[in-house]
């Protein structure tokens, strides 16, 4: 049976999530029906935008993504304390880029910057907002800062939009996704690095592309094109590389050493067999302490091994207690491959 998402997501034991989210009634997202013959290629365009987009608004970063034929792979990364530092003010207007609000905030809004696009009678009002308006106000916005945090909210807006697009032009009606994404904590490096080589894969995995660069739609081409010039994207959470060092707010590896991983990772999920490759293996997987053949087993199936949140025992404990859970998910696979 499905888990609330309160169970799912411990802000005290980890920002990072892996979502994935699926289409029902055998709807294309993307690709090509071959039964029809008609092609759905034109969609990974709607998901990738959306994806470059919501991060913009809400105080959740993404780390690496893959859009797939019927399904969409994010890894997540909840700005606790972004959203902490915006004021009633900033968190009024991130919402309002997503939804018109109440009259009041509107309101707000219009007293503040004078938005042209609020309600022109509230633009012209001249009395002030009352003692008990502004209490109503700070209410509000402690539940938009929690909505702009949210995973749930977050993965709404990106899925609702595209399922609207998809059926308008299907000229259908009902669901066009799973009604819940899945939803792995990521609770460690370990599984950070796993998780994201694995979604940054996934087209190379199902043979769509020959190579990490070439992988349409995914994270690992937008880092690879921009690592070219010595840059990273705006759009996803930077790596250590090419920053400086003491930044707290990056993903903790060096950029050039994932790229090298995916790269050598790559050559060996398109063999039959997994290979011996500890001569090429980055220095990245010693210092995390992950065995070769087990980093290949996390990286061509990491959700078929791992079912619910991932990281070694001493972490899966801690989140375990904190959630208040009866059993350890996925101990004893964890304590084989992170060990």
């Amino acid at each position: 049976m499905p888990r609330p998402r309160e169970f799912q997501i411990s802000l005290a034991d980890t920002p990072y999530y892996h979502c994935i989210s699926r289409c029902v009634r055998r709807a294309f997202l993307c690709g090509e029906d071959k039964q029809t013959h008609q092609s759905y290629e034109h969609r990974r365009q709607w998901v990738e935008d959306k994806i470059e987009q919501l991060p913009q608004v809400f105080a959740i970063e993404v780390c690496a993504y893959a859009v797939m034929s019927n399904h969409t792979h994010l890894v997540l990364h909840i700005n606790e304390q972004q959203a902490l530092s915006w004021d009633t003010t900033e968190v009024l207007t991130r919402w309002h880029r997503l939804f018109k609000g109440t009259l009041l905030t509107q309101k707000y809004l219009s007293k503040i910057n004078g938005s042209p696009d609020l309600n022109s009678k509230l633009l012209n009002e001249s009395k002030p907002l009352t003692g008990s308006e502004l209490l109503a106000i700070e209410e509000i916005t402690v539940i938009y800062r929690k909505r702009l945090m949210d995973i749930s909210w977050f993965m709404r807006v990106l899925n609702e939009g595209i399922a609207r697009q998809a059926n308008k032009e299907d000229s259908c009606t009902g669901r066009f996704w799973e009604g819940r994404f899945k939803c792995q904590a990521l609770l460690d490096d370990s599984a950070l690095l796993a998780c994201m080589a694995y979604v940054d894969l996934n087209p190379v995995r199902a043979n769509i592309a020959k190579t990490p660069e070439t992988s349409e739609y995914t994270s690992i081409k937008q880092r690879i094109h921009h690592a070219l010039y010595q840059t990273q994207p705006k759009s996803l959470k930077p790596f250590v590389g090419n920053l400086k060092k003491d930044m707290l707010d990056v993903i903790p590896f060096e950029l050039k050493e994932y790229i090298e991983l995916v790269e050598v990772t790559g050559r060996c999920v398109r063999e039959e067999k997994a290979g011996h490759i500890d001569n090429n293996l980055p220095t990245l997987l010693r210092r995390l302490n992950i065995e070769p053949d087990n980093w290949l087993v996390m990286t061509k199936q990491f959700t078929t091994v791992f079912h619910g949140a991932v990281g070694n025992e001493h972490v899966l404990q801690n989140f375990v207690e904190h959630k208040q859970l009866k059993r350890r998910p996925n101990l004893s696979i964890c304590r084989r491959l992170l060990a």
